[in-house]
């Protein structure tokens, strides 16, 4: 059995009401962004941060990136994540990973930059000698971080200048 025509047209309205409404809310909550291409990643600086002693007397390193992304873009720009990825060099092993909100919904006006952001992988290095010793030891292998973007619910992107090797300084955090 078939509905009235009137009943049809009038489904047919709603339906596409509601097409038309949803529509408006997406174009509302703006367009992609490129991240490649309008957040430029600034005063980058790497090394190995200082986790700590564990509980059974070794020392802890961490490899550590910390940037600023600047909004090249015509508009103002917001909600994006960043995520850093560790590896050990020329090797498919993850160190870890670090994801971060990097700009929020109030957003990144035109030409200005964020706070640093800092980023840490999960694994290390662990040893009993002094933490500069470690970085000097023939067995200690170099690590880099690969850092990606995405604006709202886009795909990951790369940003930056693609791998950026953590340098072989050792990082402290200092109580503000």
């Amino acid at each position: 059995m078939r509905p009235p025509s009137g009943t049809a047209h009038g489904l047919r309205a709603v339906v596409l009401s509601l097409a038309l409404i949803a529509a408006s809310l997406v174009a509302g909550c703006g367009e992609s962004l490129d991240v490649a291409n309008e957040l430029l990643v600034t005063d980058v600086a790497t090394g190995w941060f200082d986790n700590g002693i564990l509980p059974d007397g070794r020392n802890k390193l961490v490899p550590q990136v910390s940037f600023k992304l600047k909004n090249s873009a015509q508009n103002r720009i917001s909600v994006v994540t960043v995520m850093g990825v560790f590896r050990v060099l020329e090797d498919v092993e993850e160190l870890g990973s670090s994801t971060v909100k990097a700009i929020s919904i109030e957003g990144l006006p035109v030409g200005d930059s964020t706070q640093p952001i800092v980023m840490r992988a999960g694994l290390g290095y662990a040893g009993m000698e002094p933490r500069l010793d470690m970085l000097e030891n023939r067995a200690f292998v170099d690590v880099e971080v690969k850092l990606f973007a995405k604006h709202r619910s886009s795909p990951w992107l790369p940003i930056g200048e693609g791998e950026y090797p953590i340098d072989r300084q050792l990082l402290v955090e200092i109580e503000q």
